[in-house]
Formats: structure tokens, sequence, C-alpha cells
């Protein structure tokens, strides 16, 4: 056998000797972390970065400085603290959003209440999370906004959901008997959302205002991801949206809550 001098050229293969194939790269989400305390930061650090298809590429302490490290990273997902000195979250995600309508901003705070996720959904966020969630929801979370998904604490989805309440029925002058004349005359209500979205589709709507993805949409419908994205499409042209949410503020509005305990309905397979 001839030596291989230092600087020689590799030997090539013998003849019928298979090439090995190179396995594909893993795509990699970028994150940046922005929040006043260096402790949640470094633990979402070590979060993240445990995950092969995740990377923290950089973090912030404030909004203003949120702004300048995503300008420089441009990162798939921002992780993004809503009270901290200075320009805080939601004039941060504000600016984000305008800035570089691709990035994917997840609200993560310990504020659930109604005004604060309709303030931050308002500014653009895509997601909302409470620190007091499990690890493994923060890592989901991260990789459906990445994938276009709008993952929602189910404590902030109830805020964007509520429940509705009927008001007193109106009363012809005159007479005592109560009159409804429907949801158009109640002040403060809108007609049901049935005569725009029914069925399959007001299903699909229902879990999309959840957050969830459209690969667990299929999942808990039983019906294929290519339906499920179909009827998304269709859900946006109906109700004339054009992002998750904005969907999902438009069934709060119109009382598509979550789908009932006996599961969701059987028409518009």
């Amino acid at each position: 056998m001839t030596a291989v001098t230092a600087g020689s050229p590799p030997s090539p293969p013998s003849p019928g000797t298979p090439a090995t194939p190179e396995t594909p790269a893993t795509p990699v989400t970028r994150v940046v972390l922005v929040d006043d305390h260096p402790l949640v930061r470094a633990g979402l650090r070590a979060l993240l970065d445990g995950e092969p298809d995740l990377e923290v590429v950089a973090e912030a302490a404030d909004g203003e400085r949120a702004l300048d490290v995503c300008r420089e990273h441009r990162p798939d997902v921002v992780l993004m603290d809503l009270s901290m000195p200075g320009v805080g979250g939601v004039e941060a995600t504000r600016r984000l959003v305008a800035d570089g309508p691709d990035v994917h901003v997840v609200v993560l705070t310990s504020l659930p209440d109604p005004g604060t996720v309709h303030a931050a959904l308002a500014a653009g966020a895509v997601g909302y999370l409470l620190k007091d969630a499990d690890p493994t929801t923060v890592v989901d979370a991260v990789r459906a906004a990445a994938a276009g998904g709008a993952p929602l604490d189910p404590r902030a989805a109830r805020a964007i959901l509520p429940g509705r309440v009927a008001p007193p029925a109106l009363t012809t002058p005159g007479e005592g008997a109560p009159r409804d004349d429907g949801p158009e005359a109640r002040p403060g209500t809108v007609p049901p959302a049935t005569s725009q979205v029914g069925g399959r589709e007001a299903d699909v709507l229902r879990l999309l205002a959840l957050g969830l993805p459209n690969k667990q949409i299929a999942t808990r419908l039983g019906i294929s991801e290519r339906t499920v994205k179909a009827h998304v499409g269709s859900v946006f042209r109906r109700i004339g949206v054009a992002d998750r949410t904005s969907a999902a503020l438009w069934a709060r509005d119109h009382g598509l809550g979550p789908a009932p305990a006996d599961g969701p309905s059987r028409q518009g397979y």
C-alpha cells in the first residue's frame, strides 16, 4: 500500500463503494430574549439553547435595546417581557413589527389581565404566555410561532374570548311584556358568527383562536393538515382578516369561544 504523505490528496474511494450521504442540516430558529431580569434571561437561554433546533442569538434588558439587537441579528422569534424600564414591551413590539414584519413576537409576562393581553396582540404579538408556564410549553410556543402559529396561554385566550352576557330584554313603549328584537337591536352586542362561519370552519376557528398550529388542529379534529389549511384560508376570506391573531380577535367579538366540552360540531365535513 502506498503511504499518503502530508499534503497529498486523499485516495479516491474504491469502485463500487457507495458515497456517504450528507445529513441535512436541521433548520435553526433564531431567538432574542427581552427581559429586565438577568436571572430570567439566563434560565430561558439555558432552556432554549438545550434544544437542537433553537438558538438564542441575543438578549436585551429593555425595549430600546431590543430594537437594536433585533435590527442587528434579525431573529425569527422574540420572547418579550412587558414590564420593563424605559420602552415597555407593548411599545417595543409595535416598533419591532413595524420595522420587520417577519419577526414573530411572543409575549412572556406575569400580567394576565385582559387589557394587557389586548394591547400586546393589537401591537402585533403573535402569542402570549405567562411566566408560570411549563418549560415545555415555552419551547413549543417558540416553535409554533416560528411556524406561523399563535401560541396563547389558556388564560390569555379566555381574556380575548370572554363569556357573553345577555343584556336585558327590550320593552315596547306602552306594553308591559318584554320584547326581544334579536342581537342586532341589543346595544353592545353583535350578531352570531354562524351566518359567516359555521360547521367545520367554526371548529377550526375556535382552535385557531386558542393558539393551536394547523398540525395540532388537524389532530384534534381528525382531518388532514392540508384540509385545515384550506379551512383557515376560507375563514380569513369570509371574515376579512389576513392573520391568525386578527382571526382570534374576530372570534372573540363574535362569540366563537372555545369548543364545547362535548367536542366540535359534526357539520360541514
